[in-house]
């Protein structure tokens, strides 16, 4: 796989500054049951890093020490395949902290999570999951044969929950992403599509749909660069830059920590190796001093105008809604 960080360097992406962290989002693992096209992770079944019994065990005692912390944003790989998930759920709902899994759906129905969808709605844990697209073949060429039939049984099998539903607290978001080189659609005229389309065709419901721009690195970017459309797709993000972005970013309340326990601006800058702004190198969560990451400057590199060409990007969708 091609290295996509020289392709990114240097940058004349303006420069950033932290607003209080408030949101963690932890990469558990690069452990998938799916091996997605457009996966900036490179995750999969073959994947052995996981995230260390003790790294967890410091992450829980990490909360009672910051009380701004709201949100615990859970990601991997597939972050149920980790043997601590449900202890750390658990952990975080204790101390009153919001818990989002990043869920591919599909997992739900593999053989040994039987009880995981009603284990998320007895936790009250916030379900994003990735819904490329409502149409089975693009879906099915995007994250392999098969995918798309097991995600409707496993949102069929959320609705009986009652996620997703009108005047339900059980919230399911669904994640577009486009196929290929291209910015996503708006946001609310698609979401709109989906809902209808869901609902007309397999009668499934659910919250809001968030669009996500690609990003050129790890699996996807290196894809470009096979094909010599890199540099084609970066000028499309920078011809689309939007400065009004900038206020809405999320690596400006949010930290993200690798499975090792290293920190990082954002989940994109983790997959690039690049650490905190803050720091030369890499940190662990445990020596961080979270409380004077405050108006620091964020790692920025040229990856950074996919958050704000258009409508803006980041894991919750378009920056015009926030």
């Amino acid at each position: 796989m091609h290295d996509t960080l020289p392709f990114l360097e240097p940058s004349d992406f303006p420069n950033i500054t932290r607003d209080q962290v408030e949101v963690l989002q932890v990469n558990l693992g690069y452990l998938c049951n799916l091996s997605c096209l457009h996966c900036h992770v490179n995750a999969g079944p073959t994947r052995a890093e996981l995230m260390s019994t003790d790294n967890i065990d410091q992450l829980i005692a990490l909360f009672a020490s910051l009380p701004n912390i709201h949100t615990l944003d859970l990601t991997g790989g597939a972050p149920e395949m980790h043997p601590d998930f449900k202890r750390l759920v658990i952990a975080a709902r204790q101390q009153d902290i919001k818990v989002i899994d990043r869920c591919n759906l599909v997992i739900l129905e593999e053989q040994g999570y039987e009880d995981l969808a009603q284990f998320l709605f007895d936790q009250q844990v916030e379900i994003t999951a990735s819904l490329p697209c409502y149409l089975e073949d693009n879906v099915d060429a995007q994250r392999g044969k098969g995918v798309f039939a097991s995600s409707l049984k496993a949102l069929k099998k959320l609705n009986v929950l009652g996620y997703g539903l009108a005047n339900s607290p059980a919230v399911l978001n669904l994640v577009f992403n486009p196929q290929g080189a291209d910015l996503p659609p708006k946001q609310q005229p698609l979401e709109q599509a989906y809902k209808a389309h869901l609902q007309q065709h397999y009668q499934l419901q659910f919250n809001q749909l968030y669009v996500v721009t690609n990003m050129p690195i790890q699996r996807f970017g290196s894809t470009l660069i096979s094909k010599g459309t890199f540099n084609d797709y970066l000028n499309l993000l920078k011809t689309n830059y939007s400065a009004e972005n900038l206020l809405s970013v999320m690596c400006k309340n949010t930290v993200s920590i690798d499975w090792q326990g290293f920190v990082y601006d954002c989940d994109f800058n983790q997959m690039l190796d690049l650490p905190l702004g803050v720091s030369p190198k890499k940190q662990h969560f445990s020596a961080l001093n979270f409380a004077q990451l405050e108006s620091v400057d964020i790692a920025v590199r040229d990856h950074c105008y996919g958050c704000t060409a258009g409508q803006g990007s980041s894991c919750g969708g378009s920056l015009e809604s926030i």
